[in-house]
Parts: structure tokens; sequence; C-alpha cells
């Protein structure tokens, strides 16, 4: 008799992904408030928004990935602070029209679905979210065989946030002698990695165990800080001045 064709056979162990699953739930439900409503693991994530602190509430959406700053991670095998980017990074892109974050979801695709590795990246996500107070209410893992390099995946990410429309921040409002305020970066954050890796690794023959001096740490450290969330130092202002 000739062997029964499975879905694993094709390359997709669905087990895996039920074990990721089991793995993140606790991690996700940490980023939980009273909005959210149903564990992950449905189709959709529900969240009961109330908008009874604004007027003319406004929600602000934006969708990001971490980029090739996720090779370097691949290069160290340090998986549990690409997820902290990634939600750092949509944080701020909304933050920069004074939305407050809400809810976030991720989605990892990979071609060989390893649950201690989703679970650290879903660390790292998570710990960002609670840090922030938004809600990490669902998301995509998806494997997706012979589409990724052996241990390798993509890591992007939809959030969602709110702002009070009169409140709205987008640069209309920029007038001469406004004054200028500069935050201090964390380093590259997640931008200009493959100009980066291409100066450091293929001209400067650099590796990510080289140490630096001038930056007192190796090449790979240096480059896989997390990218800094802004919102802790930016709310505040915003709830304090009019814009």
């Amino acid at each position: 008799m000739k062997k029964k064709l499975t879905y694993k056979d094709s390359g997709v162990d669905i087990s895996a992904g039920d074990r990721a699953t089991l793995k993140i739930k606790s991690l996700a439900k940490s980023t939980f408030t009273s909005h959210v409503l149903k564990d992950i693991g449905s189709f959709g994530g529900f969240f009961a928004f109330r908008g009874d602190e604004y007027k003319s509430p406004v929600l602000v959406s934006s969708v990001d990935s971490v980029g090739t700053k996720l090779k370097l991670a691949f290069m160290m095998g340090k998986h549990d602070t690409v997820g902290e980017d990634l939600v750092n990074h949509c944080v701020n892109d909304i933050l920069v029209h004074g939305a407050k974050p809400l809810f976030f979801l991720d989605y990892i695709g990979t071609g060989k679905l390893l649950p201690d590795v989703i679970e650290q990246i879903v660390k790292g996500l998570s710990r960002a979210c609670r840090e922030v107070g938004c809600s990490l209410i669902g998301g995509e893992t998806a494997e997706l065989p012979e589409f990724y390099k052996k241990g390798e995946y993509d890591l992007a990410g939809c959030i969602v946030g709110v702002v009070e429309k009169k409140r709205i921040i987008d640069g209309s409002g920029i007038q001469p002698g406004d004054q200028i305020i500069g935050l201090k970066s964390s380093g590259l954050h997640t931008n200009g990695y493959s100009l980066a890796r291409r100066v450091l690794f293929r001209k400067a023959r650099l590796g990510v165990d080289d140490y630096v001096e001038e930056l007192r740490t190796t090449v790979g450290k240096e480059l896989l800080k997390v990218h800094r969330c802004y919102a802790p130092s930016i709310l505040p202002l915003l709830k304090k001045f009019r814009v």
C-alpha cells in the first residue's frame, strides 16, 4: 500500500504550531487590559474601545516590520529583542501624530516553525507592549516551507492607537520660533541595516563578536540594541501641553 501523504510531509507541522501557541498565550495575556474580550487563538482580536474620555476620538493605525535587522538576530542566535524593536517602532510611528497605543497584532513567517524561537520573539513583543500599556491581542504564525532560508523568519506588526481629533499632530501647526527638542536614540533603531551590514561585514570585514573600543561593546550587541520607544517621554508632554 502507498504511504498516506500528510501535511507534515509537505513541511507544515501543525503540532509545532500548537506548541508555539501554548507557549505564547500566557505572554500575550500578560499585556491584556480590561478592554480585551477574548484570549488569543481566535480568527480576530477583540478590543472593546470605550471613547468616553474623548470628545471626538480618531483611531490611528500603522504597520511595519523589523527589516534586515533580523539578520543580526539570526547571526547571533538571539531572538528576544526583535519583538521589542517592532512594537517600539510602531508605537513611535503613531506617536508622531499624538496617538496613544491601544492594541497590537503581529505576523511571524518562517520556513520551519520552532516553538522556542517563537516564544523568544513573543517575549520581546509582550515586554514592549506591557511597558507602553498596549495589548497584544492576536497575530499570525505562518509556516511556509521552502520560502525562507533555514533558520530565518520575517516579523511584522500592526498597531492601533487613539488621539483626540483636535489634538492630531500633522506638522501644520509648526511656526517660526518654535523650539526643537532632541531626544537621544539608542542606536540605529531598525533603520539603515542593509547599509550598516554591508559597511561593517563586507567592507570592514568585522564579525558580530568583534569588540569596538569606541562603542565599548561588540559589533553584534551594538547593532542589536533595542529600538527606543519615545512614548514614555512624549505622552506626558502631550498631556501637559496643548498642541
